[in-house]
């Protein structure tokens, strides 16, 4: 059965997931601050996160930097803000989506499962191509070809590719992509600009033009986020 985590400290939107998600046929987990809800993550492995921003004891933004440093759980933002740093920032620290407040629970049933789906359809996927077959990942394999040929990508370049491209358009800060290819989790901040350096090489090997990429962007005073097109016959 599918669990989520409806993380809220309002007992009226509590009640409304819950009677909407038990028609689905969902089990409903609650938790009513950040600390029960990081509990709950690593007791019960959700397989998806609704989570409000406005929480009594650490923030629901803080709580989602923290679930992203150890698990791909989905996340759905509940926020009241609504200006568009607010949310691009939201999708900075690893949210998949936001609902804004106030919202319709036939909107959040919507968008759980438009995410769940997209979520189950990656989890068998051994390969995937991008821009009409011009970029393919191959995740067995651990191979890269660009226009049917093979690169040589180092292991923290491949590392890169892979998180930028499992996401495309999310944005990902240099500290979120230096705790992805850190073997050991150990983080040492003076080291995020060693991203730029990766990104840099990456991009010589597989971009027509590194100074007008196709496939690794910049988001200025952000990070850098994947601008490929999926196709549509992954395996």
């Amino acid at each position: 059965m599918t669990k989520i985590l409806v993380v809220d400290d309002e007992a009226v939107i509590l009640e409304v997931l819950e009677a909407y998600f038990e028609k689905e046929g969902w089990e409903i987990l609650f938790a009513s601050n950040g600390i029960d809800a990081l509990k709950k993550v690593k007791e019960k492995n959700p397989d998806l996160i609704v989570l409000d921003l406005m929480l009594p004891d650490i923030s629901g933004e803080e709580v989602c930097r923290l679930v992203r440093k150890v698990y791909n759980t989905p996340i759905i933002m509940l926020t009241a803000k609504s200006t568009e740093d607010d949310l691009i920032n939201g999708i900075v620290i690893g949210a998949d989506d936001y609902v804004r407040k106030p919202f319709s629970p036939r909107e959040v049933v919507v968008r759980v499962k438009a995410l769940l789906r997209r979520t189950r359809q990656g989890v068998n996927i051994t390969q995937s191509s991008f821009n009409n077959h011009k970029l393919i990942i191959d995740y067995v394999k651990k191979e890269v070809k660009l226009d049917g040929n093979i690169l040589a990508l180092t292991p923290n370049e491949y590392k890169l590719l892979i998180t930028l491209a499992n996401y495309p358009g999310r944005i990902y800060s240099r500290a979120d992509l230096l705790e992805k290819i850190q073997e050991d989790g150990a983080y040492f901040e003076g080291y995020e600009r060693s991203i730029d350096t990766h990104i840099k090489n990456l991009r010589k090997k597989i971009e027509d033009d590194s100074r007008h990429p196709e496939f690794i962007m910049t988001v200025f005073g952000m990070g850098y986020k994947f601008g490929g097109e999926k196709d549509e016959a992954n395996t």
